[in-house]
């Protein structure tokens, strides 16, 4: 594991941690689906009975977080068709008005989330599995996600309403001139 760049500094660690978290999240569930795969192979009985139910909770975990890096990069939904039709200062008001739109959903996914975390906890629910494990465990992931890509969009948000760049922040004739 490699330390994040220091000239990106707070940015550069977040994302550098959510890469981590991600690649242990991934790395976990591939190992229980080995330890899975192996025990029904070469002991039926041994075998665990729970490794597909933890492995949609890890893989869940990581696609929240790693959809914080999408709105970072420009991944999510977005209308890149309109927008390569618009001048410069039209795309900018086009990615004004979706980062905000993104961020009041964010939002709205965050706060139900916590509803549906806080729900679970007070009734303690939990798996129909063998496991037992606690749902809301698993929920968490809603808000947690839709804290960090609310946060990246806020920041996608800051920079086109106080430190826009129409060479590197517009898409369309000028891409190649892009540097990011």
């Amino acid at each position: 594991m490699s330390a994040p760049p220091p000239e990106q500094g707070l940015g550069g660690l977040w994302l550098w941690a959510e890469r981590i978290v991600v690649g242990l999240l991934g790395l976990a569930a591939l190992l229980a689906g080995s330890v899975q795969v192996l025990g029904r192979y070469f002991a039926p009985a041994h075998a665990i009975s729970w490794a597909e139910e933890v492995i949609v909770y890890l893989l869940v975990w990581a696609v929240m977080i790693v959809a914080s890096e999408l709105a970072r990069s420009d991944g999510h939904v977005r209308p890149d068709v309109v927008l390569r039709l618009l001048p410069p200062a039209g795309q900018r008001w086009l990615e004004i008005g979706n980062s905000l739109i993104a961020v009041i959903f964010c939002a709205g996914l965050a706060y139900y989330g916590w509803r549906i975390v806080t729900t679970a906890w007070l009734l303690d629910e939990r798996s129909s599995t063998d496991l037992q494990f606690p749902m809301w465990l698993y929920y968490l992931a809603l808000p947690v996600g839709g804290v960090l890509m609310a946060l990246r969009y806020l920041g996608r948000l800051r920079r086109y309403l106080f430190a826009y760049d129409a060479r590197r922040m517009t898409i369309g004739r000028n891409d190649a001139t892009r540097t990011e």
